[in-house]
Order: C-alpha cells, then sequence, then structure tokens
C-alpha cells in the first residue's frame, strides 16, 4: 500500500479531504443528521434509530469525534454526544468558500 503525502498539500486541503471521509459513509450522516434534529443524544439512541450494531455506532462516533465535529460528555454510565457548534461553523465556511469556486465556462474542455 502507497504513502500518503499529506506533507505536500495545505493545511486546507487536507482538512477538507478528513472532513469529506467522515461524510463519506453514509452512517456518518446518518448520526449528525439524527444529532442534529435533536440537538443532543445518548449512544444508546443512536442503535435504535440508525439500526446498526453498538459497536458500530460507538466505532463511527468515535471517527467523528476523532476530527472533532463532534463533542461528548460523560452523563453516569453514559456519553452524550451532539456537534461541536464551533467546529461545524467552521467547517460551513471551509466548504462554502471551496464550493463557491467557479468553472470557467469559455467553452468546451474536452
Amino acid at each position: 500500500m502507497g504513502i500518503t503525502k499529506t506533507e505536500i498539500f495545505t493545511d486546507q486541503q487536507n482538512k477538507i479531504a478528513s472532513i469529506a471521509k467522515a461524510f463519506g459513509h453514509p452512517a456518518r450522516v446518518a448520526i449528525l443528521q439524527h444529532l442534529f434534529k435533536i440537538d443532543s443524544c445518548i449512544c444508546g439512541d443512536l442503535v435504535e434509530v440508525i439500526g446498526l450494531a453498538q459497536p458500530t455506532i460507538s466505532q463511527h462516533l468515535k471517527e467523528l469525534k476523532k476530527l472533532g465535529i463532534i463533542k461528548g460528555t460523560v452523563e453516569g454510565t453514559s456519553v452524550c454526544y451532539c456537534i461541536d457548534q464551533e467546529f461545524w461553523n467552521e467547517t460551513s465556511h471551509l466548504f462554502a468558500s471551496f464550493f463557491s469556486q467557479r468553472v470557467n465556462d469559455k467553452g468546451e474542455c474536452c
């Protein structure tokens, strides 16, 4: 397997790629949508809502938390997760800037 040369890319390019990778799995998208809908969540609730096994949900939560998209607090024996609002706002601006780039439509390219 080849080594990814992330050091040759800008911090912004690496950040966009990391976040896009997290969005690349439909379970993570579903988890984020659910968290937005209710504004907080206990992990056990996600098993019922998403329909995946607890260890699978936990792995997806771990990936989202590692990136900083969500944050969690311990409440007794449960962990309550929510969207990290500051991270989400920064990410929204980052992707808005990326997607606002315009294609040069001065003619056919191919």
